[in-house]
């Protein structure tokens, strides 16, 4: 799909919401196998925006927030070798680690968090509630080579550090 360059045939009324709802013409599409069809020919493009691209066309849709959400999470192992598992929901199972990066950022008005996934081709999804909840158990503190404390979590023998002023 990289390598396809389409004309821009202009916006289409699709919206993905914050929760994971794929909505078109105002109405939620029910139809999972319609909806994994869509997501497998979406990306983001260096402008920013959204679109569903074939190789004859291109249209540009909304996203409210992140395009998939974290549904679920595995975990196996322990410490360096700690692997974590995220299923999306439309079905895609990642794991953390490099080219699948974890992190958190904090809303600067509410101080909210906002865990997300890196998914594919700057692709993200936003980490559900639940599952936020059962990555703050993972969390844990390390020294760093210049002494400073680090605090984060592991998958894949990558440390996701989290800002410690932000928990």
């Amino acid at each position: 799909m990289h390598l396809w360059n389409p004309p821009f045939c202009g916006d289409m009324d699709m919206l993905i919401r914050k929760d994971g709802t794929w909505i078109h013409e105002g109405k939620p599409i029910r139809r999972t196998a319609m909806v994994e069809l869509f997501a497998s020919i979406l990306m983001l493009d260096k402008d920013g925006e959204y679109y569903l691209v074939t190789p004859v066309e291109k249209v540009r849709i909304k996203v409210e927030d992140c395009p998939f959400v974290i549904l679920d999470m595995d975990v196996t192992g322990t410490g360096k070798q700690q692997v974590l598992s995220f299923t999306s929901n439309i079905g895609e199972v990642v794991n953390a680690g490099k080219g699948h990066e974890l992190s958190i950022e904090v809303a600067a008005v509410s101080g909210e968090p906002h865990p997300i996934l890196h998914m594919r081709s700057g692709l993200n999804a936003l980490v559900n509630r639940a599952v936020f909840y059962r990555l703050v158990d993972l969390v844990q503190e390390l020294q760093s080579e210049s002494g400073e404390q680090m605090t984060g979590i592991w998958s894949g023998g990558v440390f996701f550090e989290i800002d410690s002023q932000h928990q």
